[in-house]
């Protein structure tokens, strides 16, 4: 049964670190297909499920630098999409 435990915590961890990562495919795509620099909301979206998993997955192997870099990231996410829902606001 412990094995199969960290096997799920490995899961938890990479699943964090592909959508971590798919994040910046996804703006790189993005910004190819609209040929100008471009962050799209799902952006920061992915930011917030990459950072949130990666951060449970950093208090499960209590890692305070991982945790902390984590946890100061998805604050910033979060701030980033009621800037969005706050502009969009603002046009209507």
């Amino acid at each position: 049964m412990n094995l199969s435990r960290e096997a799920l915590w490995l899961v938890v961890g990479f699943v964090g670190q592909i959508a971590f990562t798919g994040r910046f495919i996804l703006q790189w795509l993005y910004s190819e297909y609209k040929q100008r620099s471009v962050i799209p909301t799902s952006f920061w979206y992915l930011s917030i499920v990459g950072s949130t998993l990666l951060l449970v997955y950093a208090i499960y192997r209590e890692d305070p630098v991982f945790i902390a870099g984590q946890a100061f990231g998805t604050l910033v996410y979060f701030r980033n999409l009621q800037l969005i829902a706050k502009s969009k606001n603002l046009k209507e």
